[in-house]
């Protein structure tokens, strides 16, 4: 009867001495939940607002949300009393030995984030990177896929994005179009540069603002060399470029301009 007494005097006890810590620690961990969830929702709706791409802003909310909840359970053991520097020091190492481990997939994963928040470009973009052309057909959170012409897929870590040049094509609207054209020495300039500025003219592609611009670039060896460079909607920049180069070969054809090339003459010496 006596021990049965004791333990009822043991239990009373501690009930005073950590009755009011464990009472603190259930209320402080109810009120921070709840405040922890509305913290989430309203990042989630400011994500919303800035157009956050879907893929990725669900996942921040549990990431942000779990870091809180982590911070929270933490300060709550400390107010019960339990030593929590020992729990944090664990958790810590634990911590590193991950990161190290998962070195190039977090460096990946922290590009990744930062693509899809900045956005350097976009699904559909024409861009040059990591030493790759093509156009952007996905962009995950560890890696981005490009699909080039010939419909190759190529894989680039977001690591390696996020951290090195890109060339994006597609952010401005317009492009401008550059050609050199070279002709045979002999041959009229200014015939050179009418035939031109009518193939230009003909085309309803190239913009006339800014104008086009017509300029001997070089006297070469062979030929006098013409640049001509126009500006056309993103979208015509290849389609103009091709079928240019075709219309000048024919135009200049037709009008006797003489497009020089590399000849070689061959003097056979018959002896005898």
């Amino acid at each position: 009867m006596e021990e049965v007494t004791n333990y009822a005097d043991q239990a009373m006890e501690l009930a005073w001495q950590y009755g009011p810590n464990i009472a603190l620690a259930i209320v402080t961990l109810i009120i921070g939940l709840w405040i922890i969830g509305i913290v989430t929702r309203g990042m989630g709706k400011a994500m919303d607002k800035r157009k956050v791409d879907p893929s990725l802003a669900p996942f921040l909310k549990s990431l942000i949300g779990t870091i809180f909840k982590v911070m929270l359970f933490i300060s709550v053991i400390g107010m019960v009393g339990v030593e929590a520097t020992s729990f944090v020091a664990i958790l810590g190492a634990a911590g590193l030995a991950v990161g190290l481990a998962l070195q190039g997939t977090l460096q990946n994963f922290a590009g990744g984030v930062i693509i899809l928040l900045l956005k350097p470009f976009k699904v559909g973009d024409w861009v040059d990177a990591g030493g790759y052309s093509g156009t952007v057909h996905a962009i995950q959170i560890f890696n981005t896929f490009l699909k080039t012409p010939d419909n190759k897929t190529i894989i680039i870590p977001n690591g390696t994005l996020a951290n090195s040049s890109m060339t994006n094509y597609s952010t401005e609207p317009r492009r401008r179009v550059d050609w050199t054209f070279g002709v045979g020495y002999g041959d009229s300039t200014q015939k050179t540069r009418d035939t031109l500025m009518e193939l230009i003219n003909a085309d309803e592609r190239i913009l006339k603002d800014p104008e086009p611009f017509i300029a001997v670039s070089a006297l070469a060896d062979s030929s006098v060399n013409f640049v001509v460079r126009v500006w056309v909607e993103a979208g015509d920049y290849w389609p103009v470029h091709f079928d240019m180069n075709e219309k000048v070969y024919n135009k200049f054809n037709e009008v006797g301009l003489n497009i020089p090339f590399p000849q070689m003459d061959v003097h056979v010496h018959k002896e005898g």
